[in-house]
C-alpha cells in the first residue's frame, strides 16, 4: 500500500469520525466509573508519586481525566516506571486522542527505534502495542503505550479511530484513553531487561483499568 493510499484511508476515517461525533455528541452515555485521581498510589512493591502536567501541555490534550505519576520499586533499587494515563469522556470533533509520538521531539526526546509487540494482561485478551526507544542526549527510555477503550487495547490511532466509530454507532460513546508506561534504561541495562520491568508493572494495572476506563 502506497503513502498516498495510506493518507486517503487516514483522512477518510478522521473525516467520519469527525462527522459522525459531531452528530451524536448531544445523546452519548457514559458507565459510572472512578476519576483517574483515585487510581492506587499503591500497587504491591510499587509506590506512586503523582506529577504536575504543565498547562500548556494540558491545553494540547483538551477536556479530559488525566493522571502522571512516577512509581518506584520499594523491594529493588531499579529505575522508576512512569505512568501516563489520559481518559477522554467525549470524542467530539477536535477533541480526538493525540499520538504520543507526535509529542517526542518538542520534548526533547528523539526515537531511536520503534516496533510493536503484543502485551497480556491480567483479565484482559492479549493485545498490541507500540514499543520505542528514545533518547534524550546519553538518556535512553523505554516506551510501551496503547490506546484503550470498552475494555479493547491497540496500537494503532487508526484502528482506535475505527472502533470509535462504531462504538458511537453501536453503543452511543466516543469515550476512549491512552495508557503510556515507561522507564530508563541504565546505561548498563539491556532492552530486554528494561522491558521486563514495564511489563511487570503493568500487570499490576490491567486488572483495575475497567474500573478508571469504563468497559
Amino acid at each position: 500500500m502506497t503513502a498516498n493510499i495510506r493518507f486517503a484511508i487516514a483522512a477518510t476515517v478522521l473525516i467520519a469520525a469527525a462527522l459522525l461525533l459531531h452528530a451524536r455528541s448531544s445523546d452519548e452515555t457514559l458507565p459510572p466509573h472512578l476519576a483517574l485521581e483515585k487510581f492506587p498510589s499503591h500497587l504491591k512493591e510499587w509506590e506512586g508519586t503523582d506529577l504536575n502536567i504543565p498547562q500548556d501541555a494540558l491545553d494540547v490534550l483538551g477536556p479530559g481525566q488525566f493522571l502522571l505519576r512516577d512509581y518506584q520499586n520499594e523491594s529493588s533499587a531499579i529505575p522508576d516506571v512512569n505512568l501516563f494515563v489520559a481518559f477522554f469522556p467525549s470524542q467530539q470533533a477536535g477533541d480526538t486522542i493525540h499520538s504520543p509520538k507526535n509529542c517526542l521531539p518538542g520534548s526533547g526526546w528523539y526515537p531511536l527505534e520503534s516496533s510493536r509487540m503484543t502485551i497480556s494482561l491480567p483479565g484482559h485478551e492479549p493485545f498490541p502495542v507500540n514499543r520505542y526507544v528514545i533518547a534524550k542526549g546519553t538518556d535512553r527510555q523505554l516506551v510501551l503505550y496503547w490506546y484503550w477503550a470498552h475494555g479493547r487495547g491497540v496500537a494503532s490511532e487508526y484502528w482506535a479511530k475505527f472502533y470509535l466509530i462504531g462504538d458511537s454507532i453501536r453503543m452511543r460513546r466516543s469515550d476512549g484513553s491512552l495508557v503510556r508506561v515507561t522507564t530508563a534504561i541504565l546505561p548498563d541495562e539491556t532492552q530486554e531487561h528494561a522491558q521486563v520491568r514495564l511489563l511487570s508493572f503493568a500487570e499490576n494495572i490491567g486488572p483495575l483499568l475497567d474500573q478508571y476506563i469504563p468497559r
